[in-house]
């Protein structure tokens, strides 16, 4: 299986399983992060999620093979919204990552061990909070394959970080290490490698403590309103196009081998 679940008490553990892509998620993967984190919002038996990768990598972005190869496009335009980002907003749909386009009522905790790359980079922003191990990586790696971010990166990552950092981080598309992840606010909690779960899980546990309704309510109330978060994804969905004209094409050439060194000069 692609993507694991199990219940640690009222906390759900979500494990994307697909330790020979580093964890990329290509359509039927992000199909099931999807279901599976309605399923998470519905259940009343769980009241916060843990969301990591198998093996020591979070998530390598989407699987640009699949995009190589044409899958994604299908994915692509099954995934868009043709009525505009208020009806997705109303009747959820699946980002091209998965559950990007979601706004949960409960709270989600990335646990961060090696890569959160590209969209795993957006997944790990899409999350509340975020435990990142010594070990851990983040970056708009997929600057140097011409592939946009279009599952809210552009939207979540300057509320996080701030606008200046974010614009270093999706312009220049370098790597972040941990040290500096936990220094700009990337990051909340920093732990030794292997043990970004346990320390995700901890801090999950504690959430549940709480009076429910009135974390939810507040949780609600600190983000960005259903209605401006449509807005804001509908104009960073405009970036889209130029997956067209350079995405399909870095897809291809990363396919092929290109970039295994980790420059960033295309090589």
């Amino acid at each position: 299986m692609t993507l694991e679940t199990h219940d640690d008490g009222r906390v759900r553990v979500i494990t994307i399983n697909r330790p020979a892509q580093r964890n990329a998620v290509d359509p039927a993967t992000a199909q099931r992060l999807f279901d599976a984190f309605m399923a998470f919002d519905a259940d009343d038996t769980v009241d916060a999620a843990v969301l990591t990768g198998a093996q020591g990598a979070f998530c390598a972005g989407f699987d640009l093979k699949a995009a190589a190869d044409g899958v994604a496009r299908d994915w692509i335009a099954q995934v868009d919204i043709p009525g505009g980002w208020d009806d997705a907003m109303a009747q959820p749909l699946p980002g091209p990552m998965g559950p990007s386009r979601l706004m949960l009522r409960k709270p989600v905790i990335a646990a961060v061990e090696g890569h959160a790359v590209a969209g795993g980079l957006e997944l790990a922003a899409w999350c509340d909070m975020r435990v990142a191990a010594d070990d851990a990586v983040f970056g708009v790696f997929c600057r140097r394959w011409g592939v946009p971010l279009i599952d809210g990166g552009t939207v979540r990552l300057p509320r996080i970080v701030g606008q200046g950092r974010a614009n270093d981080m999706i312009l220049t598309g370098r790597a972040v290490t941990a040290d500096e992840a936990v220094a700009i606010g990337l990051a909340d909690r920093r732990v030794a490698p292997g043990q970004a779960l346990p320390a995700a899980l901890e801090l999950a546990r504690d959430l549940t403590r709480f009076p429910q309704g009135c974390m939810r309510a507040d949780h609600l109330s600190a983000r960005l309103s259903p209605r401006a978060l449509a807005a804001a994804l509908t104009r960073e969905w405009a970036s889209l196009g130029t997956f067209e004209q350079e995405g399909i094409a870095g897809a291809a050439r990363f396919a092929a081998g290109a970039g295994r060194s980790g420059r960033f000069d295309g090589a």
